[in-house]
């Protein structure tokens, strides 16, 4: 069920003076909004992903800069103004008597943005760390969990580097097992996905370490089946969702995980330096914290978050990007990602060489995709991109899909709900330019 208008527009107050959010006075700017709200409420996600009228307000929110084109909102994401204004009016406050401030008024709110954390992901607040980063909350869990030498950890080739850094750690420090596997990109279906972990697995396998969608391709994973298959052989999966939370809906029982780490800064698009770890319940006592805590065995979720000294009121105004996720409504975020990206997406795949690396499947992707074209120097591409048409985006390398195979470099695209079309028409008609003509010398 979408959130009420009363309940969005509440969200999107400043509570300052006349000025909304939009730049506008408050009672035209929600006059508009509230006029939209009224239109779409009775459509599909679907059908209001197509609205250009709608997310032109929803773009206002944004202070973001108009003088280039942002298309890696995946690396980190673009806070709404109403998120950026309340980590300020909490910093000055905290500034104002730190010690007193920040400790004694600031840090015990956070509990209110555990529990808006917690019902938004569908699980108990006494389940949810609020960290820094991705980073942070999942080498909780890889360095936390017991592992004894020669235990093995089975991971993918498209793992991100800094949780198999952590992995590879522990095999050079403890002397446990780290294994890869590649996997077809795009793949035939989910069902091909949960196959191979399944095959991977070993008699030895203590832990899976797996991302609910990849930062290469936009690859979304079966988490429930692995997850499941897991728990069948004694194995604990930590799942990286960095780039999930926020992108598309989903609930803590749609995965049915004990683990999973996120990033509030993506596509939550909180302050930069918020994040969350989700712990099963039962699972807590058994996760070493990565800063040393006073009762490191308890089952207390807070043990994960004796960090000392750090910026309070950054995780108080996530609670402001979780009411403008649930203001514009969840799903109709993510179709509006998905048409997005269909959008570029099925304009440049009909250029001859151009590949896309990422599936269209609804199951299989949301808004980030990756595309190659072939015989073309594609890092080069996303250099001349930026240079001569101020159009940011990144190249990466995607790992090959067989042992024997190549790598594959690609760019990749991540638009998002502040990005109008003609900046993806802008980008369409560059990368077709160098694809018909080549790159300049």
């Amino acid at each position: 069920m979408q959130t009420s208008r009363r309940t969005f527009l509440k969200s999107i107050s400043l509570g300052v003076g006349s000025v909304s959010m939009f730049g506008l006075s408050a009672t035209s700017a929600q006059a508009n909004i509230e006029r939209k709200l009224m239109e779409v409420e009775n459509l599909s996600p679907e059908k209001v992903a197509e609205d250009e009228s709608f997310w032109f307000h929803v773009q206002q929110a944004f202070n973001t800069d108009r003088s280039m084109i942002n298309l890696n909102n995946g690396g980190v994401h673009p806070a709404p103004k109403i998120v950026l204004d309340a980590a300020k009016r909490y910093m000055d406050f905290s500034n104002g008597a730190p010690a007193y401030n920040s400790w004694n008024i600031l840090r015990p709110r956070k509990e209110l943005i555990r529990k808006k954390l917690a019902d938004t992901f569908g699980c108990s607040p006494e389940e949810i760390a609020l960290t820094r980063n991705v980073t942070e909350s999942l080498q909780i869990p890889l360095l936390g969990l017991n592992l004894k030498p020669g235990d093995e950890v089975l991971t993918t080739t498209h793992d991100y580097p800094s949780m198999k850094n952590a992995l590879y750690q522990r095999e050079k420090r403890e002397g446990i097992r780290v294994k890869t596997f590649s996997f077809p990109y795009p793949p035939k279906n989910l069902k091909q996905l949960a196959y191979l972990f399944e095959k991977n697995v070993t008699p030895n396998t203590k832990m899976i370490l797996v991302c609910h969608i990849t930062n290469l391709t936009g690859q979304i994973f079966p988490i429930k089946e692995i997850c499941q298959m897991a728990r069948r052989r004694g194995i604990e999966v930590v799942i990286d969702g960095a780039h999930a939370f926020g992108h598309f809906v989903f609930k803590q029982k749609d995965l049915d995980c004990d683990i999973y780490g996120a990033n509030l800064h993506k596509w939550m698009m909180a302050p930069i330096g918020t994040g969350f770890l989700y712990v099963k319940k039962e699972k807590i006592k058994d996760i070493w914290p990565l800063f040393p805590a006073s009762d490191p065995l308890s089952d207390d979720i807070r043990k994960f978050e004796h960090i000392g000294t750090h910026q309070e009121y950054l995780k108080l105004a996530a609670g402001d990007a979780l009411e403008f996720h649930h203001g514009i409504g969840g799903k109709r975020k993510e179709e509006r990602l998905r048409y997005l990206r269909n959008y570029w997406a099925k304009a440049l795949e009909k250029l001859p060489g151009v590949k896309m690396l990422t599936s269209y499947s609804p199951e299989q992707s949301c808004g980030i995709a990756t595309f190659t074209v072939e015989n073309m120097d594609m890092e080069k591409l996303s250099q001349v991109l930026f240079q001569r048409h101020k159009i940011y985006t990144i190249s990466l390398t995607v790992p090959a899909q067989t042992k024997n195979g190549e790598d594959i470099t690609g760019i990749r695209v991540t638009p998002s709900i502040y990005t109008p079309l003609r900046d993806l028409d802008l980008f369409i008609e560059a990368v077709t330019f160098y694809v018909k003509n080549g790159l300049p010398s």
